[in-house]
C-alpha cells in the first residue's frame, strides 16, 4: 500500500498532527507497521517490516525501557503535549470496501521521568474509540477495532488528554479477506475487540503472525493477569493435535488456535471474563473443532450457559456433527448481543453425553456507533483542496469531532456544523474559497492579514454571519449588494484593500461596525469618501464602538506595518475543555470487579479488622498470587457511604499516581459493596504521631518532612495533574497511609469533588472532619483548592508537634485546637513550644521555623491569601534540604548538636489570626441472531 506524507504545522501553531508515510513496502500485501517515535525502518522477527516516523515535525519522541520487553518497536513513543483542547492524528491510506484491523498500542515506559500515569482518548474519525487509561508504567495497552473502509483514509486521533501526555507506541492496520466480520450493521458500527481467547493454549505467548495471516493477536488462556478468564472449573485440561485443521469457512481462525482446545472432564466449563467496553450490545462467537479421537460408544454434546441470560442458551453443539467432520471449523456465535461488563459463562455436557465440553477460542467484539462527522466535511474537505501545501490544512480528522481543528469552531449539535473561522494571517492567496462563503452555521469568519486577490463573494449562503473581516488583502472590485441580505450581520471590516466603487446604501442604514479606511477607494452615495471611512449604526453605542474601532485600526495599521499583521485584534474563540463523564461510565473504565468469593477467601471471612471510619470497616486481605489487599467493606443502610463508594470507584478509576493509594477494584454482590486497596503495611499518618504506633519509636523529624513531600505531591496532582482538579476534601493525617518503606500515600476519596470549569469554587454541602475543616468553606459552603491546602496545614502542625487536630487537655485552658494553640506559640517566637518532645534534639529549628511559617500560613482565615499546594511543596523540599545538609555536616563533625544551630528567623509582625447514581453492573437482556 502506498502511503503518503504530507507536510506539519510549525511546532508553535500546529494543534493536530497529520502522518502520512512514504512509500511502506510491507511484507504482507496491505500490512502497514508504524513503530510511532522509531529512528529506521526494519523487519522484525515474525517477519513484519516497521516503518518509522522519524521524518515527522511534530510531537517528540523519547526512549523507554521497560524490563523484559525487548521489541524494538517498543522501545521509543511519540507523544504530544498536554492539552485537553488538542487532537493529534495519523491519517493512514485505505481501499473502500475492504474489512481492517487496526490496532494501536501504547506502552508508557515513564518516557517523561514525571510517573503521572496519562488519560486520553483515541477516535477513529469522527468516532470516539475509547479512552486510554494507563496504570502502570511497564503494562502495555492494545486497542484493536474492526472497520469497513467507506473512503480513502481513516483518521487515527489523540486527543483530551487530562492527565500526562498523550503518546501511542504503534499503529497496525491489516486488511481481511472477503466477508470474514462480515455483520449487517457495518455501515452503522465499527467491532471494538473486547476479547480473542485461545483455548488450551501451549504457552503464555500470543498466536498472531504468521500463524495467523491477518495477523491477529489470539491471547493466551495460559496468561495470568486480573480480570482474565478466572473461575475456571475444576476438571480444565488441556488438550491439543498435531492433525491439520480444515479452517476454511466463516472467520477463518488460525489452524494453531484450533489444534488446541480445553476439555471439562468433569462436565463443565466455567469462567468470568471481564469485558473491556461492555455493557453494551456486541458480536460473539465460539470456535470448535473436535480434535480428540472419540470411541464408537462415546459422545459430547454440551450447551452454552449464561447466568440471567436464559435466552442465551442455544440448541445442543455436537461438534462432529455440526462440523461434519473431525478436525473441521464449526463457528456458532451471536452477531447482536448485548453483555454485562463482567461475563459469567459455562460450557455444560447435556445428560446422554459421555464427555465433557471442549472449547478451541472466543472471540467477542462490541458494536460502537459510527459518527457520522460535522455537515461540513464536503465543503471544508473543498476548502483545504485549495491549499495542498499549507500547514493550517494538514490538521487530520474530523473539523470538529472530537474536537475541532485550531482555527474552527463549530456548536455542540450531534452532527455540529463548524459556527466560526478564524484563517487570519495564514499567507492566503488568490479568491476567497467559494466554500466559505457557503457554510450555513458560520457566524464568525476572520481572513485578515492574508494575501487575497479578487471580488467578495456572495456570502448569502451562510444566513447567520454576524462577523466578516477581510481587511489587510488585496481585494478589488465592487462591494456586492448580497451583504444587505445578512440580516445578522454586525462586524465588517474591510480596511487596507483595492475595493472600489460605491457602498449599497442598504449597508449604511444597518446596525453595523463597518470598517472601509486604508487603501480602499470606496464612498457612500456620491460622496467619493468619509472622513474617517467607519461607520457605526445609530443603536449600537457609537461612541464606545467608534473608539474601540479605531483603537483597533491603529493597532491593526502598526502591525501590518511592522509584522504583517501581527497586531491584529480578535475575538477570542471560545475554549473547550473535557468534563469528566458521569459515574455511570467510571468504574467499568479501568477498574477490576472482583467477585464476592475471591474477597471472602482473601480476607478469611473479613476475619481481620485494620481499620473503620464513619462509612465502613476495613479488613487485611492477601490473594491467591501473595499480593495483600485493603478491603473495604461499606455499612449496610448508609446512605451517605453508598455515594462515597461510587464517588471513589467514579475517581480512583480516573487517577494514577505514586503518592496516592493504589485502587485495586471493588465488588457489588450480594448487597455489599466493597473497596479494594493496595495494603499499606505501616498503617496510618496518624497512628505514628499520637497513637499505639508511637510505641515503636517516633518517626524522626527528616523522615516527617519527606512524608509531607510525599503527601503534597500526591495533593498537587489531584489539584494540577487533572482535568478537571480534583478536591480532596478529607485531608487528614489518617487519610496519610504508609508503606513498608514509610513512604506516603494519601487514600480515601469518598468525599472528593470535581472542580466546575470556569469557577472558581464548587458550591457544596460541608463535609468533612472537624479539626481539619477549613473555616471559610464551613461558613460560606463554597469548596477551592485552597480548603484542602487549610487541611494540609494542619498535618504540618501535627507533623511538627506530634499533637491531634482537636484534644480536650493538649493545649490548655479554653483551647481545643491545634491552629489556635500553634499560632499562640509562633506568633511570639517560640517555636520551640510546639516542637514534639519525641523529636529530642535531632533536628534543625531553622527548617521547623520554615515549615511552621508555610503551615500557618496555609490555616489563613481567607482562602485567597493562602499559599497553593506547590508553594508548599516547594518549602517543604527547602526544608529537606536544610536538614539533609545538617545531617551530612552531622556526619563530618559527631560533636555539632543540631538543634543548637538556631536561627535568628521569626514572623515579625505577620498576621495569623484564626477565627449518587450507584455503578450497576446489571445483566441485560439478549436479543440473539443465531450464526
Amino acid at each position: 500500500m502506498e502511503i503518503r506524507r504530507l507536510l506539519f504545522m510549525t511546532p508553535c501553531l500546529s494543534i493536530s498532527l497529520l502522518l502520512l508515510f512514504h512509500n511502506a513496502q510491507a511484507q504482507v500485501p496491505g500490512f502497514v507497521s508504524l513503530d510511532c517515535g522509531g529512528s529506521s525502518n526494519y523487519t522484525d522477527f515474525l517477519g513484519l517490516q516497521w516503518t518509522s516516523d522519524n521524518q515527522f515535525m511534530f510531537g517528540e519522541t523519547a526512549n523507554i525501557s521497560v524490563a523484559n520487553e525487548t521489541r524494538t518497536q517498543y522501545s521509543t513513543v511519540r507523544y504530544f503535549p498536554a492539552d485537553a483542547k488538542r487532537k493529534y492524528c495519523y491519517s493512514l491510506d485505505v481501499k473502500q470496501r475492504v474489512r481492517y484491523l487496526v490496532r494501536t498500542t501504547f506502552l508508557y515506559g515513564n518516557f517523561d521521568n514525571n510517573n503521572v500515569y496519562p488519560k486520553f482518548d483515541i477516535s477513529i474519525g469522527a468516532t470516539y474509540w475509547s479512552t486510554i487509561v494507563i496504570n502502570d508504567a511497564s503494562t502495555m495497552e492494545v486497542k484493536e477495532l474492526i472497520f469497513l473502509a467507506t473512503s480513502p483514509t481513516i483518521s487515527i486521533c489523540l486527543s483530551n488528554a487530562t492527565t500526562g501526555r498523550p503518546f501511542i507506541s504503534t499503529i497496525e492496520l491489516r486488511p481481511f479477506n472477503g466477508s470474514l466480520y462480515l455483520t449487517d450493521h457495518e455501515s452503522q458500527f465499527y467491532l471494538s475487540v473486547s476479547a480473542r481467547i485461545n483455548f488450551g493454549a501451549e504457552s503464555e505467548d500470543p498466536v498472531r503472525y504468521p500463524d495467523d495471516p491477518f495477523d491477529r493477536i489470539w491471547a493466551s488462556d495460559s496468561l495470568k493477569k486480573a480480570n482474565y478468564l478466572v473461575e475456571v472449573a475444576a476438571g480444565t485440561v488441556k488438550v491439543s493435535t498435531k492433525s491439520p485443521i480444515d479452517i476454511n469457512k466463516d472467520d477463518r481462525p488460525p489452524q494453531k488456535v484450533m489444534q488446541t482446545a480445553v476439555v471439562g472432564t468433569k462436565g463443565s466449563l466455567t469462567y468470568r471474563l471481564n469485558l473491556d467496553g461492555f455493557p453494551g450490545f456486541g458480536w460473539a462467537v465460539s470456535y470448535f473443532a473436535e480434535i480428540e479421537d472419540l470411541k464408537p460408544s462415546d459422545t459430547r454434546i454440551f450447551r452454552l450457559v449464561v447466568p440471567g441470560m436464559p435466552d442465551v442458551t442455544k440448541a445442543a453443539v455436537n461438534i462432529q456433527e455440526n462440523a461434519q467432520g473431525k478436525n473441521r471449523l464449526y463457528e456458532p456465535g451471536y452477531t447482536n448481543i448485548s453483555f454485562p461488563f463482567v461475563l459469567n459463562f459455562k460450557f455444560l455436557k447435556t445428560a446422554e453425553s459421555t464427555l465433557g465440553p471442549l472449547l478451541n477460542a472466543m472471540e467477542i467484539n462490541k458494536y460502537l456507533k459510527i459518527n457520522d462527522g460535522s455537515l461540513d466535511v464536503i465543503a471544508f474537505a473543498g476548502l483545504v483542496s485549495h491549499y495542498p501545501l499549507a500547514d493550517w490544512a494538514r490538521e487530520g480528522g474530523d473539523p470538529c469531532l472530537p474536537v475541532p481543528w485550531s482555527w474552527v469552531n463549530c456548536n455542540s449539535d450531534p452532527q455540529p456544523r463548524i459556527t466560526s473561522i478564524d484563517l487570519s494571517g495564514k499567507n492566503l492567496s488568490g479568491n476567497i474559497p467559494s466554500e466559505l462563503a457557503t457554510l450555513p452555521g458560520l457566524t464568525e469568519l476572520r481572513l485578515g492579514g492574508n494575501s487575497l486577490t479578487g471580488p467578495i463573494p456572495d456570502f448569502t449562503g451562510s444566513t447567520d454571519l454576524k462577523i466578516l473581516h477581510l481587511e489587510n488583502n488585496q481585494l478589488t472590485g465592487e462591494l456586492p449588494s448580497s451583504l444587505i441580505d445578512l440580516d445578522n450581520l454586525k462586524e465588517l471590516y474591510l480596511q487596507n484593500n483595492k475595493l472600489s466603487g460605491e457602498i449599497p446604501s442598504g449597508l449604511l442604514s444597518k446596525n453595523l461596525v463597518f470598517n472601509y479606511t486604508g487603501n480602499n477607494d470606496l464612498h457612500p452615495g456620491g460622496n467619493r469618501k468619509t472622513k474617517t471611512g467607519i461607520i457605526i449604526g445609530a443603536t449600537v453605542g457609537a461612541a464606545v464602538l467608534l473608539l474601540a474601532t479605531i483603537i483597533s485600526c491603529l493597532f491593526m495599521n502598526r502591525g501590518r506595518k511592522k509584522h504583517h499583521n501581527k497586531g491584529e485584534l480578535t475575538t477570542p474563540m471560545p475554549s473547550h475543555r473535557l468534563v469528566v463523564s458521569s459515574l455511570n461510565d467510571a468504574g467499568t473504565e479501568s477498574a477490576h470487579c472482583f467477585a464476592l468469593s475471591e474477597i471472602e477467601e482473601a480476607t478469611k471471612n473479613f476475619e481481620k479488622k485494620i481499620g473503620s471510619g464513619g462509612f465502613g470497616v476495613v479488613y487485611y486481605g492477601k490473594m491467591k498470587d501473595g499480593r495483600e489487599i485493603a478491603v473495604k467493606l461499606l455499612t449496610s443502610n448508609s446512605y451517605q457511604g453508598k455515594r462515597e463508594f461510587s464517588n471513589e470507584v467514579t475517581l480512583l478509576s480516573r487517577i494514577h499516581h505514586r503518592n496516592l493509594v493504589q485502587f485495586l477494584g471493588y465488588c457489588q454482590e450480594d448487597s455489599k459493596h466493597i473497596l479494594v486497596y493496595e495494603y499499606m503495611h505501616s498503617g496510618t499518618l496518624k497512628e505514628h504521631l499520637y497513637g499505639p504506633l508511637t510505641r515503636e519509636g517516633a518517626i524522626s523529624w527528616l523522615k516527617r518532612l519527606e512524608i509531607a513531600e510525599d503527601s503534597a505531591k500526591g495533593i498537587e496532582y489531584l489539584h494540577t495533574g487533572c482535568v478537571p482538579s480534583i478536591i480532596h476534601r478529607d485531608v487528614k493525617s489518617s487519610n496519610i497511609l504508609l508503606d513498608k518503606h514509610m513512604r506516603a500515600k494519601v487514600s480515601d476519596f469518598g468525599l472528593s469533588k470535581l472542580e466546575v470549569d470556569g469557577a472558581s469554587h464548587v458550591s457544596s454541602i460541608v463535609r468533612g472532619t472537624v479539626g481539619y475543616l477549613d473555616p471559610e468553606y464551613y461558613i460560606s459552603q463554597q469548596l477551592t483548592d485552597k480548603s484542602d491546602v487549610y487541611s494540609f496545614g494542619v498535618i504540618l502542625l501535627e507533623l511538627i508537634s506530634g499533637q491531634e487536630a482537636i484534644s480536650n487537655e493538649s493545649f490548655g485552658v479554653n483551647c481545643r485546637n491545634i491552629v489556635q494553640w500553634a499560632k499562640s506559640h509562633v506568633g511570639s517566637g517560640d517555636v520551640q513550644g510546639i516542637i514534639d518532645p519525641l523529636l529530642g534534639n535531632d533536628y534543625n529549628v531553622q527548617s521547623i521555623w520554615k515549615i511552621a511559617e508555610k503551615a500557618l500560613m496555609c490555616v489563613q482565615p481567607h482562602g485567597s491569601i493562602r499559599p497553593s499546594i506547590s508553594e508548599v511543596l516547594k518549602e517543604i523540599q527547602d526544608a529537606i534540604m536544610i536538614e539533609r545538609e545538617m545531617e551530612a555536616a552531622k556526619d563530618g563533625n559527631n560533636d555539632l548538636s543540631r538543634s543548637t544551630i538556631n536561627s535568628n528567623m521569626g514572623l515579625g509582625s505577620l498576621d495569623l489570626g484564626f477565627n449518587e447514581p450507584y455503578l450497576l453492573l446489571d445483566e441485560s437482556t439478549v436479543q440473539p441472531t443465531a450464526r
